[in-house]
């Protein structure tokens, strides 16, 4: 029996470039080398029948860790909530006042990129402090 040694999160979008380079920019992810044969990814896209020009996008982990983000252009819109969301774990180890000060700064950082500020769930007995936001295109995501 063969283990599954990488994912890939795909999230459907209205706009998959602009969607992808939000989350470069979040996570630290870049742009993947563009296909043999091509300079830019504008020239791969122009070799495109015109129905498949901005269909997708994607960025992965510099590093090679993490999974790589797939953008896929579907017809609807975002709906209903996220049945699965991502956790941007920025405040890792750090708890209290610390913790917040650091979700909020990151929070501002993303602001600042096209993000939106759904809720800050502070902490209780049970749960650190979390900030609830969503991307460019509404997709909700956690800063933990």
């Amino acid at each position: 029996m063969s283990l599954i040694k990488q994912i890939q999160v795909t999230f459907d979008c209205a706009e998959p470039e602009r969607v992808a380079r939000f989350w470069c920019e979040v996570l630290g992810y870049v742009v993947p080398p563009t296909p043999e044969g091509f300079a830019t990814w504008d020239d791969f896209t122009r070799s495109l029948p015109a129905e498949q020009r901005d269909a997708w996008f994607a960025c992965t982990d510099p590093s090679g860790v993490g999974p790589r983000l797939y953008f896929q252009r579907v017809p609807e819109g975002k709906v209903v909530k996220n049945r699965v969301h991502l956790d941007v774990r920025t405040a890792t180890g750090l708890v209290g006042e610390e913790r917040l000060a650091t979700l909020e700064a990151e929070c501002a950082r993303l602001v600042a990129l096209g993000a939106v500020h759904v809720r800050t769930l502070v902490a209780d007995e049970e749960n650190e402090s979390c900030i609830v936001m969503q991307d460019v295109e509404g997709n909700e995501f956690c800063l933990d």
